[in-house]
């Protein structure tokens, strides 16, 4: 006798179900994406217990026709797709025929529909049986309610996570799906309590506004890209505004949200230097591509596609990312409003991440902390007396009228004097930093309407004339810090990442230039290596070479070096080329962009300025000099800033002198 047997559809379905339902957000996901699916412009979803106990979608969709009701089902039955042609353009979100069998024949579903022309229909199944089917009242769309998920299959119940991360899950989940719909009201309650609603105008800022909060939505820059295939539009949080999960950069393509490490990858890749180590940045990227291009019929949940021509992708999600930010003053301020309170919805983030919350940093009153430098001066006890020259350049500041003041009291030319503006001055008239000046700050404006796109495009299409502005220093603290100032207040300039990003970029340049720039030594440097890790070195030798590390063979398991790049830290040869061999042999593939700058990272930090080292007023002065000319100078290679700035406005707002 034969031992193949069909299965029945009850047990089949329970199969499918454990591919698409696996957990209550699943359930969520595959209604929502109907809804959607069906024209739906309002979208409401109300949990219980983070949807163990109920979830009940409803939407404002076209409805079901009564004689398509109980086929909608049926295994594999969609209207999404009707031949082989269209599983290759795929245009909806649902197609598979999976969701609605898989849902019903784990839980208990009811389901009422209409198209709006006749009454409408109700059907009720528990367990994978159709229990009632009969005409009923309904408003125009589907309100679909699912109760007791798993309850017959209990095996399913101890995979399932406690209700904060469960109905994190399903929070996360309506967010995206909130993003790459804006055109569409969404509304998440949850034990009665509502965690999001979306006025669906269409302007994806207000979505991104109701989750993150305002002031993180104003504090994100518009990106957009194109090439011959693809087309590339959203936002992008400035490097100040990181996360500690890559969870915060939501992937859509042809408005369909996906997981891809490759594309994440690329979007951290194109900030470079300006995060730190392990955050990650706050971004919506809406990938628009033929459907022929994406295949998206890999995994029963549709979250992972694979892409055709995924290089290219690839280099121009990094490309659009980098230039956003290319030619942009990115020096955060130091003056930081309470940002304590964030929206349900990404609190509940936070906690499906496991994201330590941000905690308020207190500010520490230092009584034995001076600053090391000659430039401090016992102030006067005479209120009226003049400014106390300074040793470097013979001249006081006076913050009360923004310009320099010479001791005899008169004014300098250190800075131009302060421009007014009236009704007759034009906007282009401005110098830029006048434009700075009235165009709100982004940590300002908590209390201010979010910008439109067209003054958004304008605020961040100014381009300014140079990166890091002018500023003159007025001492050091604790032997770290540079305090610098100018017309547009004080600046705080950490010298050892300043000096480490001016350094980067010298060796980042001297990487990349071998011929010319050896040096031979007298006495070859040595390197031993197990056998192993010989063969790998003699295989990928050749991309030593190319910045400039020359390596011969010496014995069974050494090699030698005669020479070396010049720019190498003289006394350092040998910890340098051992840490690129390091690098060469934890590499899984060879990345000759990768390998240089890595070294250059390595090298620019060993040779910087460190901490508790006093420098004069000449050496300050040159360091800032040299950071104005970096190309990046807004962070170190790790992505700390480098400079802190708080503006003459927000100085006088902590000391209260403005309310």
């Amino acid at each position: 006798m034969g031992k193949i047997i069909q299965l029945d559809d009850a047990l089949s379905n329970k199969i499918a179900a454990g591919e698409v339902v696996e957990r209550p957000a699943s359930v969520v996901k595959e209604l929502v994406e109907n809804a959607l699916d069906a024209g739906s412009t309002n979208i409401e979803i109300k949990v219980e217990e983070a949807g163990l106990a109920k979830i009940r979608i409803t939407d404002n969709g076209e409805g079901i026709e009564e004689e398509d009701v109980s086929k909608a089902f049926n295994r594999h039955a969609t209207s999404k797709i009707k031949d082989e042609t269209d599983l290759f353009r795929i245009r909806t979100l649902g197609f598979r025929g999976e969701a609605l069998p898989s849902i019903a024949s784990v839980s208990r579903l009811e389901m009422k529909t209409s198209t709006g022309d006749s009454a409408g229909t109700r059907i009720v199944i528990e367990g994978g049986r159709e229990t009632a089917f009969e005409k009923a009242s309904s408003r125009r769309g589907t309100d679909i309610i699912v109760t007791d998920l798993f309850f017959n299959t209990p095996a399913r119940l101890k995979y399932v996570k406690t209700i904060h991360t469960e109905l994190g899950n399903i929070t996360d989940l309506v967010n995206r799906l909130a993003l790459s719909h804006p055109e569409v009201s969404f509304r998440l309650v949850h034990n009665g309590k509502k965690l999001l609603h979306t006025n669906g105008n269409g302007d994806v800022r207000q979505v991104l506004a109701a989750i993150y909060g305002m002031g993180i939505a104003k504090m994100l820059v518009p990106i957009e890209g194109r090439s011959l295939d693809y087309r590339i539009t959203g936002f992008a949080s400035l490097p100040e505004v990181t996360r500690a999960s890559r969870n915060y950069i939501s992937t859509m393509i042809n408005g369909r949200f996906i997981r891809n490490y490759g594309l994440a990858k690329a979007v951290k890749e194109g900030y470079h230097t300006l995060l730190p180590i392990g955050r990650y940045p706050i971004v919506l990227l809406n990938i628009e591509m033929d459907p022929i291009l994406v295949d998206v019929n890999v995994h029963p949940s549709k979250m992972e596609v694979r892409i055709s021509k995924e290089a290219e992708l690839f280099e121009l999600v990094h490309s659009t990312i980098s230039a956003a930010f290319k030619a942009k003053q990115l020096i955060p301020s130091g003056f930081k409003p309470d940002r304590s309170e964030k929206p349900k919805s990404e609190q509940i983030f936070l906690e499906l991440d496991n994201v330590e919350k941000e905690k308020t940093v207190e500010t520490r009153e230092s009584t034995t902390g001076a600053f090391d430098s000659s430039l401090n001066k016992a102030p006067s006890s005479d209120p009226e007396a003049a400014p106390q020259a300074s040793d470097f350049d013979g001249q006081g500041i006076n913050f009360n009228s923004g310009n320099a003041a010479s001791p005899s009291g008169q004014k300098s030319a250190l800075y131009p004097p302060r421009r007014t503006v009236n009704s007759d001055t034009s906007w282009t008239d401005l110098p830029n930093q006048v434009k700075e000046m009235i165009l709100p700050r982004a940590e300002e404006g908590s209390r201010q309407p979010l910008p439109t796109e067209a003054q958004t495009e304008d605020f961040y299409s100014e381009v300014p004339v140079e990166r890091v502005p002018r500023m003159y220093p007025i001492g050091q603290m604790h032997g770290t810090y540079i305090l610098a100032q100018n017309e547009n207040g004080l600046y705080i300039i950490d010298q050892h990442a300043a000096q480490e990003r001016i350094k980067y970029e010298f060796f980042r340049e001297k990487v990349g230039q071998v011929e010319s720039e050896l040096q031979d030594m007298l006495v070859p440097l040595t390197f031993e290596y197990s056998t192993d890790e010989c063969v790998k070195i003699n295989e990928y030798k050749g991309e030593l070479e190319k910045v400039g590390v020359f390596l011969e063979d010496f014995g069974p398991n050494s090699f030698i070096a005669r020479s070396h790049p010049q720019w190498l830290p003289p006394g350092e040869e040998k910890d340098v080329i051992e840490e690129m061999i390091e690098q060469l042999l934890s590499m899984k593939k060879v990345d000759i962009k990768k390998l240089r700058e890595e070294a250059a990272i390595m090298m620019s930090c060993k040779g910087s300025i460190k901490a508790n080292r006093h420098l004069r007023n000449d050496e300050i002065q040159a360091l800032l000099d040299e950071l104005r000319r970096a190309s990046d100078p807004f962070t170190c290679p790790h992505g700390r800033p480098i400079i802190v700035h708080f503006s003459s406005y927000e100085m006088e707002k902590m000391f209260k002198r403005v309310m």
